[in-house]
């Protein structure tokens, strides 16, 4: 018995190279679909009538050539950013499609300093991600330069002051005393922070840690921001806290039994600090207690490097700068004095 012909729209018969017949739903805005079985067959006609009710796929949106969107498309196949680490990537992109967002489709060419400036006044409040964004789209707009889409980068022809933070609030010695009262040994708080001041690492390396990477007291970083490998020697205060937690493969856990993440971590700790009395205090804040312990201890630059992870002494000093002035300015003062009184 011959099947009676079907007639459907959209429906696309092809033979392949194998004399066998193939049909297709195929229909502009919608992504093809291969029809199985016979026309009018129950198999087909059902996948016929999944693919006709889909919903048409959305346009990607056009990307004018050497507007401003195009230019950080440019940016992002570039070597310069290839090579960059994969979190720093994800902070560049998260500045930089913002930006996208407002302006993209502005010309390349037609952005002038004034323009910029304009945008980073609207920022003021912000001084941080002003200069966040100034770092990024100097980069971007000097690609515009190398690739001929102009003649001079207008970020580096503004001239805008801001105001110069002084950053994240390094904890004092009362700060942790004042936590460690409220929270007492043994908490997952006080865990916390002996992990943060005792290795002196960066939230999201803390969040990581776990007793896999413990080995002859030691405790094994490889920095996520660096990437640099750090063997750290696990003092007796912050082992008094290891010992009272078996954990799982990270010592800190969420309230659910799963690692935190480095914002959800940031913002649990900076609730635990409030609860203490500290507003302001961050995980951060304890690196730079830690620097400055280790300056007042009187650490080389290089050993307070070796324990931080940086490279440069201009890293270092941005992390002793709180180091005690009082008791170093003593005991230059001491030194000094009694070699004068002599001379008298």
């Amino acid at each position: 018995m011959t099947m009676a012909k079907i007639d459907l729209p959209y429906v696309q018969a092809l033979t392949d190279r194998h004399g066998h017949k193939r049909h297709y739903y195929r229909r502009a805005g919608f992504a093809r679909v291969t029809l199985p079985g016979v026309p009018g067959s129950a198999e087909f006609m059902a996948a016929y009538a999944a693919a006709d009710a889909r919903a048409p796929r959305k346009p990607e949106p056009r990307t004018a050539p050497r507007s401003v969107a195009a230019l950080i498309q440019e940016y992002y196949r570039s070597h310069g950013f290839r090579i960059l680490r994969d979190s720093t990537k994800r902070g560049y992109r998260n500045i930089l499609d913002r930006f996208r967002a407002k302006y993209g489709d502005k010309g390349a060419a037609s952005i002038e300093a004034n323009h910029l400036e304009a945008i980073f006044h609207g920022m003021a409040s912000t001084p941080g991600a002003v200069r966040n964004l100034r770092r990024r789209l100097s980069k971007v707009f000097a690609l515009a330069v190398r690739l001929g889409w102009r003649k001079s980068n207008p970020v580096k022809e503004t001239e805008i002051e801001t105001t110069k933070s002084a950053g994240f609030v390094p904890w004092s010695e009362d700060d942790i005393a004042r936590f460690e009262a409220r929270w007492p040994s043994g908490s997952r708080e006080r865990l916390a922070l002996a992990l943060l001041l005792y290795t002196g690492q960066r939230r999201s390396d803390v969040v990581t840690m776990g007793r896999q990477h413990v080995r002859a007291g030691r405790i094994s970083v490889r920095q996520i921001k660096t990437d640099h490998r750090l063997q750290l020697m696990i003092v007796p205060a912050l082992q008094a806290e290891l010992d009272q937690h078996t954990g799982g493969l990270t010592y800190l856990l969420t309230q659910y039994g799963q690692p935190f993440t480095a914002a959800g971590f940031t913002q649990w700790f900076r609730e635990r600090a409030e609860m203490a009395g500290l507003e302001g205090r961050t995980p951060h804040g304890l690196r730079k207690a830690a620097g400055r312990r280790l300056a007042e201890a009187g650490c080389s630059a290089k050993e307070i490097a070796a324990v931080l992870g940086h490279t440069t002494l201009a890293e270092v000093e941005r992390y002793t700068r709180d180091a005690d002035q009082v008791a170093l300015s003593d005991a230059a003062l001491g030194r000094v004095g009694p070699k004068r009184e002599r001379a008298v």
